[in-house]
């Protein structure tokens, strides 16, 4: 169990090091390719919304075909190959491709090990093994941060894409060999993911499910390193160092999230807290646009780590599925945040960009900041009417 967990989990880590690598790329990418921060956010919603619509098939074959197969095959030739063509990319459509590639094969990972803890932990477990699996794999969030952006003045950031991509294979490889399927259900349960919408308990968890991770993602993943370039002039190595903290943050959220339902006797009121916490420090950071960098800094990391409670609102959600559809209910849940967060990367570069043109570049970050936390606490206003759950 341990062995599998573990390449598990450095097959996560690559998927966050992939959705976020972006962020310290924005200028030799501009450079090389002739990419815009825009064009950079094109590409990250399309890693975003091609994992969050991967989540419906990825589900299916959880439930049916079990997590090997399902996690090594698409990690394996998806992610390894489009991170080949990312190495390769002379224009802007080869590196939409390759994220739209790379979405595809990291998009059965964490769930993966999220569905051997729903089918082989009981559900008061599974938030705390759900936040360990995603603070440990976290890692690769601060790999994409400054050491990403020294490998890129060190050796390119061609050579360092090239370097992935034969480290993905054999993490793919890894987990064919190391992985062992949970034994599948069986019998005349029959269900879909229909059966799970209709369920009236989710429907105030789904909302913030959808919104919760967006905010931390898309600052850390894209807009921390062209705001802190564009406003507050720092180079490529000074915006890894920042996004390195702020996915230090994120960790430490993460792992501390994890045992609080356990701690306090509720999930519902641990996230709340959280979020409208993570409400307040985005519209801090809307208020304080061209102010001092550490605060900047410092409100970014506040979101990270008081929006760290992705795994905390799976397991609010999974303790209400029936066993066979425990595979298509973490995808379902997962679906709605990588979604979510795909959606808001596609707005909000079309946001910055028109507000840009029309107010400059503060005004853009400004309005960037306060929508994000606009939604976040309609989120969270929805999410009150949620129902409790410590099963």
């Amino acid at each position: 169990m341990r062995v599998r967990l573990a390449v598990l989990c450095l097959a996560y880590v690559l998927s966050q090091f992939f959705r976020a690598f972006l962020a310290v790329l924005s200028e030799p990418l501009a450079r090389d390719v002739g990419v815009t921060a825009e064009d950079l956010s094109f590409a990250s919603g399309l890693w975003f919304v091609t994992f969050a619509l991967m989540q419906l098939p990825v589900g299916w074959a959880l439930d049916r075909i079990g997590p090997r197969r399902t996690a090594s095959v698409l990690l394996g030739f998806c992610g390894g190959g489009g991170a080949v063509l990312f190495a390769l990319a002379t224009q802007g459509w080869h590196i939409d491709l390759a994220m739209v590639l790379i979405g595809i094969g990291c998009s059965p990972v964490l769930m993966a090990s999220y569905y051997i803890f729903a089918r082989q932990f009981p559900p008061a477990r599974f938030a705390t093994l759900a936040a360990v699996m995603l603070g440990v794999g976290s890692v690769g969030n601060l790999v994409a941060s400054y050491p990403m952006a020294l490998a890129a003045e060190l050796v390119g950031w061609r050579a360092s894409l090239a370097g992935l991509a034969v480290v993905t294979v054999a993490v793919a490889a890894g987990i064919a060999a190391t992985v062992r399927d949970p034994e599948l259900v069986t019998g005349d349960m029959k269900g879909s993911v229909l059966d799970l919408l209709k369920m009236p308990v989710l429907w105030a968890i789904l909302p913030l499910m959808f919104i919760a991770y967006a905010p931390a993602a898309n600052i850390r993943g894209l807009w921390m390193g062209p705001y802190l370039a564009d406003i507050h002039g720092l180079d490529t190595a000074q915006v890894g160092q920042a996004t390195l903290m702020m996915g230090l943050a994120m960790i430490a959220g993460t792992l501390a999230y994890g045992p609080l339902d356990r701690v306090f006797g509720s999930r519902k009121w641990v996230i709340l807290t959280g979020s409208v916490l993570a409400t307040a420090a985005l519209f801090g950071l809307a208020l304080q646009v061209g102010g001092s960098v550490a605060m900047a800094v410092g409100l970014c990391a506040a979101v990270g780590f008081f929006g760290a409670s992705y795994p905390m609102i799976i397991a609010h959600g999974r303790a209400f599925f029936p066993p066979h559809l425990a595979g298509r209910g973490v995808t379902l849940m997962n679906m709605f945040g990588i979604g979510g967060a795909g959606l808001v990367q596609f707005g909000s570069g079309r946001l910055h960009g028109a507000v840009a043109e029309a107010a400059g570049p503060a005004v853009a970050y400004a309005t960037l900041f306060a929508v994000f936390g606009g939604a976040l606490l309609l989120g969270v206003a929805i999410y009150l009417f949620s129902r409790d759950s410590m099963e």
